[in-house]
């Protein structure tokens, strides 16, 4: 990407802030904030455990914890509350509104430290008010309009809600192995909602995006295809809640693997090498079908290279199609061109390099642990190193076009 073209990204007028202007804007960047700071945080904390208070819920949690209830969360929620005025017509949501939602998100975080010094009750409630209070906001205009198609997303959220209640009652003592079941439920709904959107958006912008480099392409859309691929990762929910562990859930894992794979084979990825925001798109739910198939064969032979199957859900598909929606929204609602800034190319590079080592390097140099842990750290960290470098002035100034939001 030229020079020139960089500062049409950030020539936006710099004379005010714009950051509480649409929803996206300060969830992005909290999203982007997080995922620095939680990942230095449990670095941190892994190479000297002292320094974490043994009164606290312990460490490893709390990082699962924050990475989908805090990083995940914020990309949700700024995601939702861009989609869905433009699903219903309203105004976006914006100022005071805004403000209160992007605080209550904040005190949930500040409540899960340990430092925060609060009874664990206190810090419970203060975290389980996001997704009640988020779902309060989304869904009357959803309703008011008679959007019933998008009724699923209001669903999807009270289920996070429940999946994080879970993991609250563990840590305050009313029910055993929650943590497990909530972050389990949690990681499964995040896998759902990519399926969900991922069959919205990519075909459709490789479609476009294509188009503006003078390809005609009509990805194909099987409704047959696109009913089996929700409803088997919907079965995989169903099978991690009923049937833990057991050859029944990776023979269901295989089914939504498979899926998924032949899915993404109709969308066309192969074509769209010369834009990077939308091969990042394939990219992320490639690793999707991928953490699934190593979730299958974990399960089912026990195998040690498929061990890590989490983090290629986590870091591999969530963290990349997260990045890969944040960039992309952040230009079209700010009035930029859906040209990728320069460096975001590596900083999606280095999400999927962070997720091979993770995944992989265990399996293939198992005494090297400490150092694949931190390795993988340092590439996620510079991956959102470059995404808040590049798109904090983005996120903060008003509109290029000087149009409001």
């Amino acid at each position: 990407m030229s020079t020139s073209v960089e500062s049409h990204l950030q020539s936006a007028p710099a004379r005010r802030l714009a950051l509480f202007a649409y929803g996206f804007r300060p969830f992005f960047l909290l999203a982007g904030l997080d995922a620095l700071v939680n990942m230095g945080v449990w670095l941190a904390v892994y190479f000297d455990p002292q320094i974490w208070p043994a009164e606290a819920i312990p460490a490893m949690y709390w990082h699962a914890h924050e990475m989908l209830f805090g990083f995940v969360a914020a990309a949700i929620g700024g995601f939702l509350l861009t989609a869905v005025p433009g699903w219903t017509g309203r105004t976006s949501y914006s100022g005071t509104p805004l403000v209160c939602l992007t605080l209550l998100w904040l005190a949930g975080r500040f409540a899960m430290l340990p430092s925060a010094m609060l009874q664990p009750w206190a810090a419970s409630a203060i975290d389980l008010a996001f997704f009640p209070a988020i779902t309060l906001v989304l869904a009357p205009p959803l309703i008011r309009a008679r959007k019933f198609r998008n009724l699923p997303f209001i669903g999807l959220l009270t289920v996070l809600f429940l999946a994080n209640l879970c993991f609250h009652l563990d840590s305050n003592g009313m029910l055993d192995a929650g943590e497990h079941v909530g972050l389990g439920i949690a990681l499964d709904v995040v896998a759902i909602l990519i399926v969900i959107v991922g069959g919205r958006i990519i075909p459709a912008f490789t479609k476009s995006g294509l188009a503006r480099h003078g390809l005609a392409v009509q990805p194909h859309s099987y409704r047959w295809l696109e009913l089996i691929s929700i409803a088997s990762i919907i079965a995989v929910l169903a099978a991690d809640m009923t049937t833990p562990l057991s050859a029944i859930n990776g023979a269901v894992a295989i089914l939504a693997a498979l899926a998924q794979i032949f899915r993404l084979a109709q969308w066309q990825g192969y074509r769209t090498a010369r834009d990077p925001l939308i091969w990042v798109l394939h990219l992320g739910y490639a690793w999707l079908a991928l953490g699934l198939l190593l979730k299958a064969t974990w399960l089912l032979t026990g195998a040690a290279f498929a061990e890590k199957w989490v983090h290629a859900l986590t870091v591999g598909a969530f963290a990349t199609m997260i990045l890969a929606v944040m960039t992309r929204a952040s230009l079209g609602h700010t009035g930029r061109a859906l040209m990728a800034p320069r460096n975001i190319a590596t900083c999606y590079g280095l999400v999927s390099v962070a997720a091979l080592v993770r995944v992989f390097a265990p399996a293939l140099v198992p005494a090297w642990y400490d150092g694949i842990v931190l390795i993988s750290g340092l590439f996620w960290i510079a991956a959102f190193g470059i995404f808040l470098r590049v798109y904090t002035p983005i996120l903060v100034r008003p509109r290029a076009d000087g149009r409001p939001g």
